[in-house]
This record gives structure tokens, C-alpha cells and sequence, in this order.
């Protein structure tokens, strides 16, 4: 069985550039950069966290958007947060 943990990221568009948080609340880790490729819809995110201990821990997921036209759109790829890697599925809400 895989291990699944659901998380909230919140992204923001500016017109320019796309910010965001994941997990929002007191343990909360900012999104240091977002990628966007608009010629084949894949999006690049990475954000430099903690773990359990306090020890820094890097992620980052890289995946493609889906139903691009639908409200509730999904980007789904590949995560990795330290030495830990799995996919992802993200969906609009």
C-alpha cells in the first residue's frame, strides 16, 4: 500500500509571477519558485522545508496540467521532498 498525505497549496497569479504557500497555517512552507511552460503545460515547483526535527529538507514536484479549460483543472507529475519521492495529484477547488 502506498502512503498518501493530502496537503493544500495555495498559488496566487499577480499578472506576473505565481507565489503561493503549501499547508497554509502556523507550520506553513512558502513556494520558492514556480515554473510554467505554456507550450506543453508542465509546471515546475520547489520550496525549501523542515522536517520533524528541524532538519532542512527540499521539495520538489514537476508535473503536467490537465483539462486546462475545466475550473477544476489538475496537475499531476512527480514529488520529492528530501530523499522521499512519489507522485502527486493536485485538483482545483
Amino acid at each position: 500500500m502506498t502512503q498518501r498525505n493530502q496537503i493544500t497549496i495555495v498559488m496566487n497569479w499577480d499578472g506576473k509571477n505565481v507565489t503561493g504557500i503549501i499547508n497554509p497555517g502556523p507550520d506553513s512552507v512558502p513556494l520558492g519558485s514556480i515554473y510554467v511552460d505554456p507550450t506543453n503545460w508542465t509546471v515546475r515547483i520547489e520550496a525549501d522545508a523542515k522536517d520533524a526535527s528541524g532538519k532542512p529538507v527540499h521539495i520538489a514536484a514537476e508535473g503536467h496540467l490537465a483539462d486546462i479549460g475545466s475550473y477544476h483543472r489538475t496537475l499531476a507529475g512527480s514529488w520529492t521532498q528530501g530523499a522521499v519521492k512519489g507522485d502527486f495529484k493536485l485538483t482545483r477547488d
